[in-house]
């Protein structure tokens, strides 16, 4: 038989801890007030952590974060993750860079890749991603994985213009025309039955 487990906070009553038991949508922050109400109502430590699903030491620990922080310490905290690799500044950076593109002469690419910019941070910055995290960072600042079809820096557009008016012409000119269909014969023809089959 568990010992009883002792509340301090008296804020609420056994039967406000079950109604905030209905209005909670995390299940595990619920039954960890269910457990609470119990104990409230004089349930033994191991009755009222076995009724609940979680075990005794289990049950002492969260009566003592619930005495020191009251209903919102009976929730899970948000972890808060590994530190980013890279700092606000760095980041305002990488988007600066995407924006104005790759120099063909000094980078050796047309259009950035995220191998590239991978190789990019870690010249600069000496933050060793993978492509991943980068692809992750790029949507992080609202870059999308498709763009617009790379142009390479010596195009002459005036040259492509001239050759598409050129080719459409030709085209024209070469296509055969189609001869129109007549609706009343089209279909397959039909051959007459020889004299020797009808009888």
């Amino acid at each position: 038989m568990g010992a009883v487990v002792t509340i301090t906070r008296l804020d609420m009553t056994a039967s406000e801890l079950r109604a905030a038991t209905k209005r909670a949508k995390d299940g595990s922050a619920a039954r960890r007030m269910l457990s609470l109400a119990m104990v409230f109502d004089g349930a033994d430590r191991k009755t009222a952590a076995e009724t609940c699903g979680m075990d005794r030491q289990t049950l002492r620990d969260w009566v003592h974060r619930y005495n020191a922080e009251g209903l919102s310490g009976l929730y899970d905290r948000q972890l808060p993750g590994p530190a980013p690799k890279l700092s606000a500044e760095q980041l305002a950076e990488l988007a600066g860079l995407v924006a104005a593109g790759p120099d063909p002469a000094r980078h050796g690419v047309v259009r950035w890749r995220r191998v590239d910019l991978r190789d990019e941070l870690e010249r600069r910055f000496g933050v060793a991603l993978h492509e991943r995290s980068v692809g992750k960072l790029l949507a992080k600042l609202g870059y999308r994985r498709l763009s617009v079809r790379s142009r390479h820096p010596q195009t002459d557009e005036e040259a492509q213009a001239a050759f598409k008016k050129t080719s459409l012409r030709r085209l024209r000119q070469n296509s055969p025309t189609t001869p129109k269909t007549n609706p009343s014969k089209s279909g397959s023809r039909t051959r007459r039955a020889s004299a020797s089959k009808v009888r």
